[in-house]
């Protein structure tokens, strides 16, 4: 059974409000970057990027994308696939960089992302937004930025788009 549990428009204002509260907690763009983690928190970034663009236009807030799979703690257990490419080709040595993703599950992605993030140098720090935070962590990762709390059981699948958010209980479509 499929349950839409935000619409476009409930993603549109959780992602003006996380690009809000990413703001008024830096007090400006300053030194600011935020980074997607491939492949689910690329749109994402894109559109808190665009978000915090437009509320302060005169700014230009750097971008950049991140695929972890070579950090993973579980690479021996299963087969690496690179998800897509990093870019990132501006400095984070002290800045302040908002790692992204759609969904934060057992925080094994995070994780990986903060040991892949450190090796294109050192961020003053590392906060983490997400546009779905569903619980049951394995490591003790708590996101700075949520779009929704969401609890559900460990066999439910969370898919999140621009067009919403949908939760599919015991594996049915």
């Amino acid at each position: 059974m499929s349950n839409m549990v935000m619409s476009a428009d409930d993603v549109r204002r959780a992602i003006t409000r996380i690009a809000h509260e990413i703001l008024e907690r830096q007090h400006g763009p300053a030194q600011l970057a935020i980074v997607g983690l491939q492949r689910g928190g690329a749109w994402l970034a894109d559109a808190i990027t665009a978000a915090i663009r437009h509320i302060e236009p005169s700014t230009n807030v750097p971008l950049g994308y991140l695929d972890v799979s070579m950090h993973r703690d579980d690479i021996g257990l299963r087969p690496v696939v690179p998800g897509a490419i990093s870019r990132i080709d501006f400095p984070v040595d002290g800045a302040t960089v908002v790692l992204v993703d759609d969904v934060l599950y057992t925080g094994r992605t995070v994780r990986a992302a903060m040991e892949g993030i450190n090796t294109y140098g050192r961020p003053r720090a590392i906060q983490l937004a997400v546009l779905v935070d569903r619980g049951h962590r394995e490591l003790p990762i708590r996101p700075d930025y949520v779009g929704k709390n969401l609890p559900t059981n460990l066999v439910d699948d969370v898919r999140v788009a621009s067009e919403g958010v949908v939760v599919t209980r015991d594996g049915t479509t």
